[in-house]
């Protein structure tokens, strides 16, 4: 059986140590997968619009390669939920707690 190997084991210690709880961490992570899921997303279909045209014959749909290279290559992207992680992991994702901040305006 082959593996994936963008699959990796993550030590849920240090997974926790960056929030001190678990579930903070991969509530945070999940926020900027979503993040970088929409802008990618968007990205995409920035691209794709280019080759958007109001009629569209059957020998446009098949031979328009250039439209397929960009689909592939957003395709072979890593999913967004391992780039988050691995930059939550680095310590480029900045958070903050809401019940910090009403703490220091009172």
């Amino acid at each position: 059986m082959a593996v994936n190997p963008s699959i990796i084991t993550r030590d849920l210690d240090k997974v926790a140590d960056v929030s001190g709880n678990l579930y903070e961490s991969i509530h945070i992570v999940s926020q900027r997968a979503k993040q970088i899921s929409l802008a990618t997303k968007e990205e995409l279909n920035t691209k794709l619009s280019e080759f958007a045209s109001t009629v569209d014959n059957l020998e446009e749909v098949f031979e328009n390669k250039e439209q397929i290279e960009i689909s592939k290559f957003y395709e072979r992207m890593p999913k967004p939920s391992t780039l988050a992680m691995e930059e939550y992991m680095e310590g480029k994702v900045h958070f903050r707690r809401p019940e910090e901040e009403s703490e220091e305006e009172l």
